[in-house]
C-alpha cells in the first residue's frame, strides 16, 4: 500500500519543483504509472477479509477497486485540465496540480485505512482540497456560494458522527473496524436511532441522498472539470464506503429510521430523474443524474443483503468512470462554444462526428444498456429490493425508465438539429480529449468481461 501512498504524496513537491516545459507532461506521466501500480491490489489470490499491508493501513476486497478508481482518475484530472489552466501563470498550474495531488494522496488513505477515527480525519481532510478547486479554479461568480454549501452541508452533518466515534472509542477503548465488528453484539443491544442516524448522517449527505442533496447540483455548476470529475467520481463514493463500513457495526437497523430512509431514497431516484427531464443547464442535468444512481447505492447498502451490497459496489465503480466521462464531454463541448445551455449547443454531430460516437456510447452505459457493467450493478440491487419488498420495483422500474428517457433526449439534445449559425467555426476535437474518452471507457468494457473483480467483496 505504501507503494502507491508515499509515491502519491511525493507528486506535491513534484508539482512545485518540476520545469515548467515538462510539467504537465511529466505529472500526468508519473500518474498514469502509479494507477498501473495499483492495479495489483485487484490480485487476491486468497480471498481472505482483509489483508494487513502495514500497521495502519490495509485494504479488502471492498476498499481496493475504490482506491484503483481514485488512481486511475488522477491522469485524466490532469488531461482533462490542460486547455482550462492554458492561460494561467505557471506558479497557479503548480497550485493546482500539488492541490490535485493532495487530494488525491488523501483519498488513498481514507480508502486504506483500517481505523475509524483515521478514516474520520481523512473522510474532512478532502473537503480541504475540494473546496480550493471548486472557489479558486470555478468559472463564475456563485463558486463561493456552492463552496459554502459544499463546505457547511458536510461539516454540519459529520459533526453527530464524530461525537458518536469519540464516544465509541471512549466505551470500546479501540476503533478498528476489524474489532468493532467482532464486538457487534455488544454494540447491536446498546444501538439506539439516535446513534445510528449521529453515524450514518455524515455518509448520507456525501452520497447524497435524496433531501440532503442540494449542494452537489451548486458545487458541479461551480468547479472546474478536475473538480466536477472528483466530485462525481470518487468523493460521491467515500459515502457509499462509509455506509458500507458503519451499517454492519451498528446493526439491526432501527425500522422507524430505516425504513423512511429507503422509501426517500427511492422515491428521490424518480423525483430527480424527473428534474433531469427538465434542465437547461447541462452540468446540472448530469448532477442530478447522480444523485438518482445514488439513491439506488443507498437502499441498496441499507437493506444488508449479499446480493444488494454487491450491487451497490459494481453500481458505485460504474457510475464513478460513467458519470466522470459524460462531465469531461460536457467540457469538451463548454470549451468550444463557451455555454452550457442545451438549446444553444444543438447539431454537433455534424461539427464533431467522433466526439458525437463518445457522446453515444457514455449515454447508452449511463442508461445501462446490456452488458454494461452498469445493468449489472442495477439489476443485482433491483432484484434484492424486490426480494425484500415487492412494490419497490414499482419505483425502481419507473426510475430506470425515466433515466433511459433523460440519457437519450441529452444525446439527442447536444447533437442532432441544426448546428446554430454563431458556430460555424469550431475548433476540431484534440487526442488529448479522445484519450480521456478512451481511458473512461475502456475499463467499463474491460469490467463487463470480469465483474468479478469488484463484485467479489459480499458472495
Amino acid at each position: 500500500m505504501l507503494k502507491i501512498i508515499i509515491p502519491t504524496a511525493m507528486l506535491v513537491p513534484t508539482a512545485l519543483l518540476l520545469n515548467k516545459a515538462l510539467l504537465f507532461q511529466t505529472m500526468t506521466a508519473y500518474s498514469m504509472l502509479l494507477a498501473l501500480t495499483s492495479l495489483t491490489l485487484l490480485n487476491h489470490p486468497l480471498n481472505l477479509k482483509m489483508y494487513k499491508l502495514s500497521p495502519y493501513l490495509s485494504t479488502d476486497t471492498t476498499s481496493s477497486p475504490l482506491i484503483i478508481l481514485s488512481c486511475w482518475l488522477l491522469p485524466l484530472m490532469m488531461l482533462a485540465s490542460q486547455n482550462h489552466l492554458t492561460h494561467e501563470p505557471l506558479s497557479r498550474k503548480r497550485t493546482f496540480l500539488m492541490t490535485v495531488s493532495t487530494l488525491q494522496t488523501t483519498l488513498i488513505m481514507a480508502f486504506a485505512t483500517p481505523e475509524l477515527v483515521m478514516f474520520y480525519i481523512m473522510f474532512e481532510t478532502t473537503l480541504i482540497p475540494t473546496l480550493i478547486m471548486i472557489t479558486r479554479w470555478g468559472n463564475q461568480t456563485e463558486r463561493l456560494n456552492a463552496g459554502l454549501y459544499f463546505l457547511f452541508y458536510t461539516l454540519a452533518s459529520s459533526l453527530p458522527l464524530l461525537v458518536t466515534l469519540l464516544y465509541m472509542n471512549n466505551k470500546y477503548l479501540n476503533m478498528s473496524m476489524e474489532i468493532m465488528l467482532l464486538n457487534q453484539t455488544e454494540l447491536t443491544m446498546k444501538t439506539t436511532p439516535l446513534l445510528w442516524s449521529a453515524c450514518l448522517l455524515a455518509f448520507m449527505v456525501k452520497l447524497p441522498l435524496y433531501g440532503l442533496h442540494l449542494w452537489l447540483p451548486k458545487a458541479h455548476v461551480e468547479a472546474p472539470i478536475a473538480g466536477s470529475m472528483v466530485l462525481a467520481a470518487i468523493l460521491l463514493k467515500l459515502g457509499g464506503y462509509g455506509l458500507i463500513r458503519v451499517s454492519p457495526m451498528i446493526a439491526p437497523n432501527p425500522p422507524a429510521l430505516m425504513l423512511p430512509i429507503i422509501i426517500l431514497a427511492l422515491w428521490g431516484i424518480i423525483m430527480t430523474s424527473s428534474i433531469c427531464l427538465r434542465q437547461t443547464d447541462l452540468k446540472a442535468l448530469i448532477a442530478y443524474s447522480s444523485v438518482s444512481h445514488m439513491g439506488l447505492v443507498a437502499s441498496a447498502i441499507l437493506i444488508q443483503t449479499p446480493w444488494s451490497l454487491t450491487g451497490a459496489m459494481v453500481l458505485m465503480i460504474a457510475h464513478g468512470l460513467t458519470s466522470s466521462a459524460l462531465f469531461t464531454l460536457a467540457n469538451t463541448n463548454y470549451e468550444r462554444m463557451h455555454t452550457r445551455t442545451l438549446l444553444l449547443m444543438r447539431g454537433l454531430q455534424i461539427a464533431l462526428p467522433l466526439m458525437s460516437t463518445w457522446w453515444l456510447l457514455t449515454n447508452l452505459t449511463n442508461m445501462a444498456l446490456p452488458p454494461t457493467i452498469n445493468l449489472m450493478g442495477e439489476l443485482l440491487i433491483i432484484s434484492a429490493l424486490f426480494n425484500w419488498s415487492t412494490p419497490t420495483i414499482i419505483l425502481t422500474g419507473t426510475g430506470t425508465l425515466i433515466t433511459a428517457t433523460y440519457s437519450l433526449y441529452m444525446f439527442l439534445m447536444t447533437q442532432r438539429g441544426t448546428l446554430p449559425t454563431q458556430l460555424r467555426q469550431l475548433a476540431p476535437t484534440h487526442t488529448r480529449e479522445h484519450l480521456i474518452m478512451t481511458l473512461h471507457l475502456l475499463p467499463l468494457i474491460l469490467l463487463t468481461l470480469k465483474p468479478s473483480l469488484i463484485s467479489s467483496s459480499f458472495t
